[in-house]
Order: structure tokens, then C-alpha cells, then sequence
């Protein structure tokens, strides 16, 4: 959200990840703290409390690492399910050792 959003208030990311104000400060904070967003205030803003938040080079890299796992995980996921279909399908049509 924050990298598609850099404006996206505190209040707007806790209503769209169904999470508490304070919950999602928290969060921001500590991910701020670990050098993976960056937030600065609107300069010409009126509400000084409105900031931007961006991704630091830092966290553009964890979320790249992240994806890739996530990647690698989902096809683990799909060859454990592929052969656990071919497998029912032996099952199904007789051939229960696989040949």
C-alpha cells in the first residue's frame, strides 16, 4: 500500500487492513525503526500530522526478498498438488502404482 501510496494516511491503511490506528502507528513506527519506510511530513500541508511514507532502498529490497520466497513457496505449493492430483488421478483410474 505504502509503495503503491506514498500519501496514504495512518487512518487509510488501518480501514483497509482492518486493523486499529494504534496498531498500524505501531507498526509503522517499528518498520520506520528497521530503515525499511521513511516517513516526512507534507511541507505545505495545513495538518502537519499528515505525512509521506515511501520505502527506503532497505525495504524495496526485504519486499523483493519476500516476494521471491513467496514465489518459491506457492510452487512447492503447485508441484506438492500436481502430484498429489496425478497421483489420485493413478488412484481413479486403476493404476495404483503409478506406471
Amino acid at each position: 500500500m505504502i509503495d503503491a501510496n506514498p500519501q496514504i494516511s495512518q487512518r487509510e491503511i488501518a480501514s483497509e487492513l482492518g486493523i486499529s490506528l494504534g496498531k498500524t502507528n505501531y507498526c509503522l513506527r517499528a518498520l520506520t525503526e528497521k530503515g525499511f519506510v521513511k516517513a516526512r511530513n507534507f511541507r505545505r500541508s495545513t495538518n502537519k500530522m499528515r505525512y509521506i511514507y515511501k520505502l527506503t532502498p532497505k525495504g524495496l529490497e526485504h519486499k523483493a526478498r519476500l516476494t521471491l520466497a513467496f514465489l518459491e513457496r506457492k510452487q512447492r505449493e503447485y508441484e506438492s498438488l500436481r502430484r498429489e492430483i496425478d497421483e489420485l488421478s493413478r488412484e481413479a483410474s486403476g493404476d495404483s502404482k503409478g506406471s
